[in-house]
């Protein structure tokens, strides 16, 4: 199956999920996850998200920055980005895979140039031109990217992605999970809120 056959499909099990079905918790972190942050850290959110969706470019454009000095950088936060791709699957997909290819520590990089550059593709900018920014910031070639993204493994992983997200009956993006709690409001208060006392605990 097509990763845009299998996004569609995806796309529309959560739509008509029933309502007893949307609750749940992610999958487990493992070593195939991309995250910031300590790997100790008492906290992991984790966050589904697309690069497609104009609310996920908002939350990492507006409230990302502020999260990450605030709690990712003084060790409190680890965050998980998980790939949820929505419609429109031409971009959404390859930009999932493009992210998922590169080197490891350089994920978060490219995942803020790809929310940055959003707004300009959805508006009918260069595509190319996004993609060749992210793989500038990617710690990769643009030819081990392509090798890369032509992997089974890499659509295996976006698939997996998908699946943790239908257990855990995610039904919009971007959608966080603080250790394992979903949340409900995703500014940083909402989120300051639940992670606080969850620190202050460990």
């Amino acid at each position: 199956m097509t990763l845009v056959r299998r996004l569609v499909l995806s796309m529309l099990m959560l739509a008509f999920a029933p309502v007893s079905a949307l609750a749940g918790s992610p999958p487990a972190v493992t070593a195939a996850d991309r995250f910031i942050g300590r790997a100790d850290a008492p906290v992991t959110v984790v966050e589904y998200a697309s690069f497609a969706c104009s609310h996920c470019a908002d939350w990492h454009l507006v409230v990302y920055p502020e999260f990450k000095r605030r709690f990712i950088d003084t060790g409190q936060v680890r965050l998980v980005f998980r790939n949820l791709p929505t419609a429109p699957a031409s971009i959404a997909v390859p930009a999932a895979a493009l992210a998922h290819c590169a080197a490891p520590e350089r994920f978060y990089d490219v995942a803020g140039t790809l929310m940055q550059g959003q707004r300009a593709v959805l508006n009918g900018g260069d595509q190319t031109l996004w993609f060749d920014s992210a793989v500038a910031v990617s710690g990769r070639t643009q030819a081990e990217i392509d090798a890369c993204v032509a992997l089974p493994a890499t659509r295996a992983a976006i698939d997996a992605d998908i699946d943790g997200a239908i257990a855990a009956g995610v039904d919009s993006t971007p959608t966080l999970f603080v250790n394992g709690q979903r949340v409900m409001d995703r500014s940083l208060g909402g989120l300051a809120a639940m992670i606080t006392p969850l620190v202050a605990a460990h």
